[in-house]
């Protein structure tokens, strides 16, 4: 199997009963099999069964990384896309509370396609780049959708060597199709041509 994202060569890593694997060689990500991604349909359920209410405060909490640095990095002058925002766009929320002009797009809950059409100062991506079936094209509009020195913010488990893969919580979600390592990172800053690409624990921030 090739690389979902950068298309080289993989290795056979991990299997259960019902899911294989992969290790890129070269990016360092892990891919389940093509063969097991959920189906849509499989997809609208699972995510319409998260309890995500925008007054959470637990909720709130988990997003506010990447509140606190949209609010840190730009005013309530530039536009800002909340990309695969699910059923509960809490960013969005979150940042119209802060007189932020934030527009919302999710392929199953908003499929808003006008937002595509238009370009943005920043964009969030939480909890969604791990759903990416195919994460070169969809990177590659993110980027395109980007205003220059607009950047875009992602949050999601990053994969390193000290991880136990079998007991990882992170890989049980079937929506999970793929697995970014650090060294994913700097592949996608690179060959998508970024100025900079930041890690920080969950945060991921990269720069036109």
């Amino acid at each position: 199997m090739k690389c979902i994202l950068c298309n080289s060569a993989t290795k056979p890593y991990f299997k259960t009963k019902t899911k294989k694997y992969f290790k890129c060689e070269n990016c360092q990500a892990i891919s389940m099999d093509f063969k097991n991604f959920p189906t849509k349909e499989y997809e609208i359920k699972r995510y319409s069964e998260h309890n995500n209410d925008v007054n959470d405060v637990r909720y709130q909490n988990f997003v506010s990384p990447i509140v606190n640095e949209v609010l840190k990095d730009f005013t309530p002058k530039n536009f800002g896309l909340d990309f695969g925002c699910g059923t509960g766009p809490v960013i969005t929320k979150l940042l119209r509370d802060k007189d932020y002009p934030i527009t919302t797009y999710d392929p199953f809950f908003h499929n808003n396609l006008e937002a595509l059409n238009k370009s943005y100062s920043f964009i969030v991506c939480c909890e969604v780049i791990e759903h990416f079936h195919n994460p070169l094209k969809e990177f590659k509009l993110l980027k395109s959708l980007l205003k220059p020195n607009g950047k875009l913010y992602c949050m999601t488990d990053l994969f390193s060597e000290t991880i136990n893969f079998k007991t990882w919580y992170y890989k049980d979600d079937h929506t999970h199709v793929i697995f970014y390592h650090k060294n994913t990172i700097r592949w996608l800053k690179e060959f998508l041509g970024f100025s900079k690409a930041t890690v920080n624990n969950r945060l991921i921030i990269f720069e036109v």
